[in-house]
């Protein structure tokens, strides 16, 4: 590996001086430190360092987490929307927020005047005031400066140096907690498919987690997914940036049968789920849902803007005096000898008896009653018993097993 040292008409020296290898306390490069073996020593499990988690279970200091998720899907929104809980110290999507911290939003994509746009629509729907992230939130355009950690060529990779520098210079003058780079594509000039040079890449952006002692998440583009759901793997280019992070998060955009499941088809919103796809030091979380509502500036611009979104729930509404209709009703059918079917192509399905019940609509809420009923089978609510029908064939049918209680 080499390194690149940029002279002062190139335009990746344009933070200002280059600070020289050990001038701000940084470790030489590894090759320069001997190999010693070093004996571990057992410590009271009391006494050692909590992980230093900054936001939700996705962001922890010293540590690469990458977002993976395909294009247009609302990433960007994200995190921004996420950027200013952080800054604020405000749970907007209901993520667990460490205190005020110093968040720098690197996007190497869009104009410094959209960025504005969409971090103001931000603000204004979530209710965000300027004096709450004064001094704690920045941000950058790439269309002013690029960014750009490392090239390859024919000598190989090429890791630059004095950029690392130079970024660890401004994390420290501004107070950094967590630095976001989007997207990751665009911070480098390597082969994304390379995976030894993506290795390489990857664990510089951790070294300087490590240096600056700063979270730092990735945004990455998955590749053409062709309709499947989307994971970590489905990363664009080399797996060796997934692997390098501790944390991946993987967004994919809500189908039509989840839309439908959901009872959102009227909502010309895009939703989109969050799923912990990768959790090394932390348990896998819970799936959750983002929207993105509309949000109207006054200059005739509408920016799009992430919000926190909660699938529905199936018995949302539904009492226990609810349930004690449908046994009551189950029941009566049994009694005059027509118990209700199982099956949900039966003619006589007991899902019928629900939707009369509880004044839903059966074709438009079909799926959602199935799962009433097999919840209501679970928790002995109900039974599944083999009855004869008319022509003495067996049937599989519902019948009421504990009764509910007031």
């Amino acid at each position: 590996m080499t390194v690149f040292r940029p002279n002062d008409n190139n335009m990746h020296g344009a933070f200002g001086r280059i600070p020289e290898i050990g001038d701000d306390g940084a470790r030489p490069p590894a090759q320069d430190v001997p190999i010693i073996a070093q004996a571990f020593t057992w410590r009271d499990p009391a006494s050692l360092p909590a992980r230093e988690w900054l936001y939700g279970r996705n962001l922890i200091r010293r540590f690469v987490s990458v977002t993976v998720a395909p294009g247009g899907l609302g990433k960007s929104s994200l995190t921004i929307v996420e950027a200013l809980a952080m800054a604020s110290n405000r749970q907007l999507l209901g993520e667990w927020v460490a205190g005020h911290l110093g968040v720098w939003l690197f996007n190497l994509e869009d104009p410094a005047d959209e960025l504005d746009r969409r971090i103001t629509a931000a603000m204004m729907h979530h209710g965000v005031n300027p004096d709450e992230i004064a001094g704690r939130l920045f941000r950058n355009s790439g269309r002013e400066r690029g960014l750009c950690t490392a090239l390859q060529g024919r000598d190989g990779v090429q890791i630059m140096k004095p950029e690392l520098d130079a970024l660890a210079t401004e994390i420290g003058a501004r107070n950094i907690d967590v630095l976001i780079v989007d997207p990751f594509v665009s911070s480098h000039r390597v082969s994304e498919n390379d995976n030894g040079a993506i290795d390489l890449v990857a664990k510089e952006w951790g070294r300087l987690a490590e240096r600056c002692n700063i979270a730092i998440e990735l945004v990455h583009h998955t590749r053409k997914a062709n309709g499947e759901a989307a994971n970590s793997e489905s990363s664009r280019g080399a797996v060796a940036l997934i692997a390098a992070a501790r944390s991946v998060r993987v967004l994919n955009r809500m189908t039509d049968d989840q839309r439908a499941e959901a009872g959102v088809t009227d909502d010309p919103a895009t939703f989109f789920a969050l799923d912990r796809d990768k959790a090394n030091l932390a348990p896998p979380g819970k799936r959750q849902w983002r929207r993105m509502a509309s949000v109207d500036l006054g200059n005739g611009d509408s920016v799009g803007v992430a919000e926190e979104w909660t699938w529905p729930d199936d018995f949302d509404g539904v009492s226990i005096r609810d349930l004690l209709a449908v046994q009551r009703a189950i029941a009566a059918a049994c009694e005059a000898g027509s118990p209700p079917r199982s099956n949900v192509q039966a003619k006589d399905w007991a899902g019928r008896i629900v939707a009369d019940a509880l004044g839903i609509n059966l074709e438009a809420e079909r799926k959602r009653i199935t799962r009433m009923l097999r919840t209501w089978r679970a928790n002995g609510a109900l039974i599944e018993v083999i009855r004869e029908d008319a022509k003495r064939n067996p049937r599989p049918c519902l019948e009421v097993g504990e009764w509910a209680t007031q």
